[in-house]
């Protein structure tokens, strides 16, 4: 079959591999739509603390099932479905609680023998996988699982009705981030990037208030003049320099920091500010079956424009322009879907 490989750092080919095995508790899906997600990047740019070039990329996927293990019993051939890309060990108390996400083996795509969703088939546990509404299509099916990252970190944000919050960061994860935090009631919304474009995506997905960082020296006091105020929560959606102190400035006394972004250096923290004024600081790391069904749910409710995110769809063979436009953030690109 055909797969998209990050080769080296930098390098995308497409080639020819051998299709993975369909175990008995799982499922083959024919791809019919890939995402690139800024932690492909990461492994296109080499510095992913584990997927590690060379690998079959991918993890945003939906598909057709095709194949089923002789033990699988709630999936059947035909399906359209999506795919929670991560597999806990099963036994542990974080996995029996269904916290996988938190499990010390977990295993996730591109990584040891689980090959990527970048192909033209994908395998995966049957436990993984999720049934599309009709209402969805393959594009929406992709977005489902970015989507539950938003949805987890809301969750973890405690955000409910009339709370003020403010998205730092207008990538594709910050942008869902925005929208889940809408649909769970917060109604001052401000988002900041350094991009234009991305911002224009931010206002037409819901957002109050939107603000180009770069265009004022003290930002954090910019931000609380358009907003009237300091914020209730923070999430932060884009791992730069300084900008866990720059969210403590904006966060009102007792408010809340989500960590969204991926972190690649240490962050300065200002903890006479943090304890001082009862500020919290809460990581969030990737989701759990109940973001992801929740994320379906609100992705069929219409709660996200998916025509404001995706910004292209390519043919696989074109998987190494879009992985440059994704770095390069060139051509107004967020969400860039490779089909199959």
């Amino acid at each position: 079959m055909k797969a998209v490989l990050v080769e080296s750092p930098y390098q995308v080919v497409v080639k020819d591999v051998t299709d993975p095995v369909v175990g008995d508790y799982d499922v083959r899906i024919k791809v019919k739509a890939a995402g690139i997600c800024g932690s492909d990047i990461h492994t296109y740019k080499g510095i992913h603390p584990f997927r590690k070039p060379p690998v079959i990329i991918g993890h945003e996927v939906a598909g057709d099932v095709v194949e089923v293990g002789s033990k699988v019993t709630r999936i059947k051939i035909g399906d359209r479905v999506t795919v929670e890309p991560q597999a806990g060990c099963g036994v542990c108390e974080d996995c029996i609680n269904g916290r996988i996400n938190y499990c010390g083996d977990r295993l996730a795509p591109g990584v040891k023998n689980w090959y990527g969703s970048m192909a033209e088939y994908f395998v995966a546990p049957e436990s993984t996988v999720f049934v599309l509404p009709d209402v969805l299509n393959y594009h929406h099916g992709v977005v489902v699982e970015p989507f539950a990252v938003g949805v987890h970190a809301v969750f973890k944000g405690g955000v409910s009705l009339g709370d003020r919050v403010a998205i730092l960061g207008a990538g594709p994860i910050g942008l869902l981030t925005q929208a889940a935090a809408i649909a769970a009631g917060a109604t001052t919304i401000l988002t900041t990037d350094v991009f234009d474009y991305a911002l224009e995506a931010a206002r037409d997905l819901g957002a109050t208030s939107t603000l180009n960082i770069r265009q004022h020296a003290d930002w954090v006091s910019e931000a609380k003049k358009l907003v009237g105020g300091s914020i209730d929560i923070v999430f932060i959606a884009a791992g730069v320099p300084g900008i866990v102190n720059q969210a403590l400035s904006l966060l009102r006394r007792g408010g809340k920091i989500i960590t969204v972004a991926m972190f690649h250096e240490e962050q300065a923290l200002d903890i006479m500010q943090l304890q001082g004024q009862e500020k919290e600081i809460v990581g969030s790391y990737t989701y759990t079956r109940k973001d992801m069904l929740k994320a379906i749910q609100l992705l069929a409710a219409g709660k996200v424009k998916t025509e404001s995110l995706i910004s292209h769809v390519l043919p696989y063979s074109q998987a190494d322009l879009g992985f440059r436009l994704v770095e390069r953030k060139e051509d107004r690109s967020l969400k860039v879907l490779i089909e199959f």
